[in-house]
């Protein structure tokens, strides 16, 4: 497509984590793109907790990096503290977070959008979507201006009718301060499409100067940390203290005294919130035995002068926040730059989506991020690199980039959105996948290394880094078959002479890779791998020999399961009719429109009986 001042390959609706990271990759790919943000400033904003990764999510940031993201790259410049989560259990389930610098962040982000040449920056809000012939034409922004354009991408997050409540107090908005998107919603349903109401929340935000830091506990980060990135050279981050304070018996009395007050128990908030990240008001009701809750002090930036109070999330009137903070000793003087609130917001229901992230109804377009009833940065973010290479592909009339969920936690995260019912805001956690002993964090290079390299998502450079990586894996697994002495083995006092490939002693829970003979691994390491590479590697691989019983058997499954999970159901299927089938099945499965028998299986409420009923007249 030619591209003009008002002509372009894409169009990005919204300027969060969804949208730079679509706009970014689609630029890479080479489509000339229109980012389309009603605050160009905001680009890339942090607008809640100050921290990327997390449990299963920290995988998702290895994974989007892996793929020719941004988020990771970013947040190793920007951090403050990093700490692996989940270190006393498996190594499939340990999962990177660090504290970021927000400021530092979004400049990052400003700087690197403003700077691809392939990216033009536009000031508006999009209203109207032109359709020709059930695809897309370009979009309409308020005031009239037409976008001509083969692919939109749209990334509006809590901005789509936002509501900001606090107390009784509701203020129209996206985020706090910031305007709202109105318009284009309304034109989506009169196209066609299904919405609903969700809900978030956010804690306040209270002055540093207004804390008594010597009644709280100061929290640091790993002394040797993992970095997101695997761009990230020689690593070594400030390792910034976050601190914790427990609430007790007072605060909780004065929170179940107003809890009348709050919009989630006064009924003015009709948006399903999300269940894994409670506010205080459902921890004090909910868990009333319990007599005090941990909250997390978050700096959010270097010498921060505003603290995140993590754990406080909460929509109650602002005096009352206040009043029931001070019940806490380090809190005494508290003071708040900005209350905790509720967002009430739009989305679409994402069984309206391909696994693609393009709507099943309108060719070209795709929706990615908070619009699809995901919470979090990092959901975000991996949906908007997917939909951003997807778009590309559409307009390029090429194959697109589907993540099974063997591949990937992405894949995971998509395959659950366009199969179940969103009942509210979804969020990853490692639980949701059922192969995690193949998705680790430290395997991420590896097992996605083959989409990058097909799909074009990565420079020269990072496919060396990863060709060399993933070398080192071939060489520790080549060194592993050799024999040696259980004598031989370190921190082992045994006078036993007993001899054996490496492999089969490193399978024993008590032997560790580094317990093994220095010598046995007589390989050259390349020189352009850091030393936090090199050990990462070397562990990944003892997880894989570890963990080799259970890898087999999930290979086994994947293998059995490949037929169903690629036969391919037509869009128009009509199951109104279909004899044999539930009720339920008939009403899911109209609903959803799986593309495969595999995705079919998955929809909530789909029995074994129902599978085999569909099967019988897909194969007629």
């Amino acid at each position: 497509m030619k591209q003009s001042k008002n002509q372009f390959d894409i169009v990005v609706v919204g300027g969060g984590h969804a949208g730079i990271e679509a706009a970014h990759i689609a630029a890479f790919k080479g489509s000339h793109v229109a980012l389309v943000t009603m605050d160009p400033g905001a680009l890339g904003r942090m607008s809640c907790n100050p921290a990327i990764g997390g449990l299963a999510k920290g995988q998702m940031v290895r994974e989007i990096d892996a793929l020719g993201g941004l988020m990771g790259r970013f947040a190793d410049i920007a951090g403050l503290q990093y700490k692996m989560l989940n270190r006393s259990k498996g190594r499939s389930v340990w999962s990177p977070r660090a504290q970021i610098d927000k400021r530092n962040y979004e400049a990052l982000v400003r700087r690197t959008i403003i700077s691809i040449e392939n990216i033009t920056i536009i000031t508006g809000e999009v209203v109207e979507l032109l359709e020709r012939s059930s695809r897309l034409g370009g979009v309409v922004l308020r005031g009239g201006t037409i976008i001509i354009c083969g692919a939109v991408v749209l990334t509006c997050g809590t901005f789509l009718s936002g509501i900001v409540h606090v107390g009784g107090r509701k203020i129209p908005a996206g985020r706090m301060g910031e305007p709202r998107s109105v318009g284009i919603t309304e034109h989506l349903v009169k196209m066609g499409f299904k919405t609903a109401r969700l809900k978030t929340g956010t804690p306040p935000r209270a002055l540093c100067s207004s804390i008594d830091w010597t009644k709280t506990r100061p929290v640091y980060g790993d002394i040797d940390p993992s970095p997101f990135s695997f761009q990230s050279g020689s690593f070594n981050p400030p390792n910034e203290p976050c601190y914790t304070v427990r609430t007790n018996a007072s605060v909780h009395d004065i929170i179940i005294e107003n809890i009348d007050r709050s919009p989630m128990y006064s009924g003015d908030i009709f948006g399903t919130g999300p269940r894994y990240c409670p506010s205080i008001e459902d921890k004090v009701k909910r868990f009333y035995d319990q007599p005090s809750h941990l909250l997390f002090l978050e700096p959010e930036w270097k010498n921060s002068d505003q603290i995140y109070i993590n754990g406080f999330s909460t929509s109650l009137p602002e005096e009352i926040q206040i009043n029931s903070l001070k019940k806490i000793p380090a809190f005494k003087n508290i003071e708040l730059l900005r209350p905790g609130y509720a967002i009430e917001y739009d989305f679409f229901p994402p069984s309206q989506l391909k696994s693609t992230l393009e709507t099943k109804d309108m060719g070209g377009l795709f929706f990615a991020g908070q619009v699809n009833g995901t919470s979090g940065y990092e959901e975000a973010a991996a949906q908007g690199l997917i939909a951003g290479i997807n778009a590309h592909c559409y307009n390029d009339d090429t194959k697109p980039l589907i993540l099974k969920r063997k591949d990937a936690y992405i894949g995971v995260l998509i395959d659950d959105l366009v199969t179940k019912d969103t009942l509210e805001p979804y969020r990853m956690f490692t639980s949701r996948a059922e192969y995690r002993i193949l998705l680790r964090y430290s395997n991420a290079d590896d097992r996605l290394f083959s989409f990058s390299k097909t799909w074009g998502l990565l420079s020269d450079v990072d496919i060396s880094t990863i060709e060399d990586r993933i070398k080192m894996r071939g060489q520790i697994r080549d060194s592993l078959s050799k024999s040696i002495s259980l004598s031989d083995i370190k921190n082992i006092h045994i006078d036993n002479n007993q001899r054996g490939p490496a492999n089969t002693f490193l399978k024993r829970p008590e032997i560790k890779i580094f317990d093994l003979p220095d010598d046995l691994f007589s390989f050259s390491l390349p020189s352009s791998i850091p030393s936090w590479s090199i050990n990462e590697v070397f562990l990944d691989v003892e997880a894989e020999i570890k963990y080799s019983g259970y890898i087999k058997r999930h290979r086994d499954e994947i293998e059995k399961q490949k037929k169903n999970e690629s036969l391919k159901i037509w869009n128009n299927f009509e199951y109104s009719n279909l004899p044999g089938l539930s009720l339920e099945a008939r009403e899911k499965l109209t609903n959803v429109r799986p593309e495969t028998l595999g995705q079919a299986m998955r929809v909530s409420g789909i029995t074994p009986a129902d599978i085999s009923v569909l099967m019988v007249h897909i194969f007629r």
